[in-house]
């Protein structure tokens, strides 16, 4: 007899059970709430695509062919699976979808989609959980894009798929983990290929504390902010005595830049402490435009830890997660805890309380 937990978990892998229903017929792209359903449904598809198989590698063939529980997560809202992506141990990371049209996509329609590639995030479970925190611990420390055999796997069929189908007919998606490597495959692609991928990123964790969520004593609040910025000036005189600073800043104030013009969707929980930091984040940029000090610049782009490997490694200065523009979704509802804040499936609530902003970089 199963456990409730286990009950539970296969609920909330079942379309029919857990999720949006509300969209199984021709859902309005144009309408930006059904647009967030439709995205977050093909994320969810790519975490049910792992978790069959990992079913079917313990011998449970009810989660097989015509039984699986994935594919409804995209056929329900007319996609087809075109391709999955998998790391080198075989683990599924992403998917490739493909929206079947009833009329072909065209530059006077750039509201729909012709394939969205999806990354999931971090699955608990015993087969691949380490591999999965290994990529996460390359997303902390700022070396994702450099060690990461899923952002390899990721970038490549991007750029393919770009290649075939043109940038304005591939989005990208990813949820916690999955959207590091869809932010960081969006940003080279602009840098490296002048694409301007559609991007919907929930929940992407963000390195550092996120003080005004978490923190309500005002005074311990602007201690540690004091205590941030002290650091980061340290570490940004380091880098200038280890004669690397004036190089960085041009090549990071050019990529940082150049970036700018690309707008991802991010999607956050305020009640989220793995993603809550860029609200913080956009909400401190705004209150530092007045601000000229060549500190403050560099430190906009910069983490504590992007600083501390620039200064001793001679990695990156500009932190990987930080967004210069983003159109940034809260999720101000009331959730119980921080796994379901945390959650893919508030994005598609349909009662989802939310509010919403742009924040748009503009270079020096």
């Amino acid at each position: 007899m199963p456990s409730r937990k286990k009950i539970k978990k296969i609920e909330e892998q079942d379309f029919h059970i857990s999720g949006p229903v509300h969209l199984t017929r021709a859902a309005a792209w144009t309408n930006p709430d059904q647009g967030r359903c439709i995205i977050a449904s093909l994320v969810q598809g790519v975490y049910c695509l792992e978790y069959d198989r990992l079913r079917v590698l313990q011998g449970k063939r009810h989660r097989h062919g015509a039984q699986a529980l994935a594919p409804p997560w995209w056929e329900s809202i007319h996609f087809r699976l075109f391709r999955v992506l998998e790391d080198v141990d075989g683990s599924i990371i992403g998917a490739i979808y493909e929206y079947e049209h009833e009329h072909p996509p065209s530059p006077q329609n750039p509201d729909v989609p012709r394939y969205v590639i999806a990354f999931r995030g971090i699955i608990r479970k015993r087969r691949i959980i380490l591999k999965d925190l290994t990529s996460g611990l390359g997303w902390v420390l700022n070396e994702l894009q450099r060690r990461s055999s899923r952002f390899h796997c990721a970038m490549h069929e991007v750029q393919q798929r770009v290649a075939v189908a043109g940038a304005q007919n591939v989005w990208l998606a990813g949820h916690s983990l999955g959207a590091a490597i869809a932010m960081v495959v969006g940003k080279n692609m602009v840098i490296k290929k002048n694409c301007l991928l559609k991007t919907y990123l929930f929940n992407p964790p963000f390195v550092g504390i996120p003080i005004d969520s978490l923190i309500n004593d005002e005074k311990l609040k602007q201690g540690i902010r004091f205590a941030s910025t002290g650091v980061k000036a340290i570490l940004i005189n380091a880098v200038a005595l280890a004669g690397d600073l004036h190089h960085q800043q041009r090549h990071d104030h050019d990529s940082f830049a150049a970036v700018s013009r690309w707008q991802p969707y991010l999607f956050v929980n305020k009640n989220d402490p793995i993603c809550a930091g860029y609200i913080d984040y956009f909400r401190k940029r705004e209150e530092m435009k007045q601000s000229g000090a060549e500190t403050e610049r560099i430190a906009e782009k910069s983490s504590i830890v992007s600083l501390f490997s620039s200064a001793v490694f001679g990695g990156d200065l500009e932190a990987s997660h930080l967004l210069p523009s983003a159109h940034v979704t809260t999720n101000t509802g009331s959730t119980p805890d921080v796994e379901q804040a945390h959650g893919i499936d508030q994005w598609w609530d349909r009662f989802l309380i939310s509010e919403s902003m742009l924040y748009q970089y503009h270079p020096h």
